[in-house]
């Protein structure tokens, strides 16, 4: 029985992810103990969650626990997704919400560090994700550094999805896509090596440059200003995606990982970035790829996002 630790329990994400998890999407058939982590204020919610949970009578659910306490919760923990955050607040700057999260995530990391199994998987979904991810790994220095990972699956399954839509083929059909570097309106994602049914992707550059990579970096914004909400199933949809291909593999499939960085194409070593990767049940950079001026420029323009964040987040230590 594996226990599965999911923190900001009583929002959207976490409501939409947990039924995902409960059903066998991300761990198979092994049987899952869950616990929902949630501040003092919202825990009441969290047990309407778990009541649903529990009236849903899935068949590999064993015991659901709610509580506020993060030392309780990651003890003996074998994956956590760890999707509450502060949004930035009216006035706030992003430095000013780098350092609410990071103390968050700090503590998180350090409740990691206390008790989690062995082989802890760590997936930071809440933002800004890939600087609280490397916050939570710096916070648990026992941990091995690669049991930390960022979310950046949502952004590559919404540019799989428009360049499918693009080419009018299956989004199944899109091959060797890669987002790199933040979760952020610098991301950069890149269809150099892209497929469609095997056959190298073409399009016009005009489209690629000025529609393709900014409507990607800015979907969330889109979708809040159509929708009125942020993105929610389609943030646990690319959570239960990052999670399985973690754990079960991507058969030789690129998918975009956020990872922390041992010097690959150049990123600063321990900078959570995100890279083209596969998994045979651990995550391995896709290396040796050629990049371009333009390619090169957009990477180092991540980079220094990335540099900065880092820097506004070891204060906390």
């Amino acid at each position: 029985m594996a226990k599965i630790v999911v923190t900001g329990a009583a929002g959207n994400i976490a409501y939409s992810l947990l039924w995902r998890i409960a059903a066998g999407d991300v761990f198979g058939d092994e049987p899952v103990d869950l616990t929902l982590l949630e501040i003092p204020d919202a825990v009441r919610a969290a047990e309407g969650t778990a009541m649903e949970l529990a009236d849903s009578a899935l068949p590999l659910v064993g015991n659901i626990e709610v509580t506020d306490d993060a030392l309780k919760a990651f003890d003996g923990a074998e994956a956590a997704f760890l999707v509450g955050a502060k949004p930035r607040g009216k006035g706030e700057s992003r430095s000013d919400m780098l350092v609410a999260n990071g103390q968050i995530f700090k503590r998180q990391g350090e409740a990691i560090n206390n008790g989690a199994a062995d082989g802890i998987r760590v997936l930071v979904v809440g933002n800004p994700a890939n600087t609280n991810a490397y916050i939570a790994s710096k916070a648990a220095p026992d941990v091995p550094k690669d049991r930390f990972n960022a979310l950046m699956r949502l952004d590559h399954n919404r540019a799989q999805s428009m360049l499918a839509d693009r080419l009018s083929v299956p989004s199944r059909s899109i091959e060797r896509l890669a987002v790199w570097g933040n979760h952020s309106d610098t991301q950069f994602p890149d269809v150099t090596y892209a497929t469609a049914d095997g056959a190298p992707v073409e399009v016009e550059r005009d489209w690629y440059t000025e529609e393709f990579i900014p409507r990607v970096a800015g979907r969330g914004a889109e979708i809040i200003e159509v929708r009125g909400k942020s993105s929610a199933a389609s943030a646990a949809s690319a959570s239960v995606d990052h999670m399985r291909d973690w754990v079960q593999g991507t058969e030789g499939r690129w998918a975009t990982a956020a990872l922390p960085s041992t010097g690959e194409y150049g990123v600063d070593e321990g900078l959570m970035f995100g890279f083209p990767a596969t998994s045979d049940g651990a995550w391995h950079v896709v290396e040796g790829l050629s990049l371009n001026d333009d390619q090169r420029a957009r990477l180092d323009s991540n980079i220094a996002a990335l540099r900065a964040e880092a820097a506004i987040a070891d204060k906390l230590f």
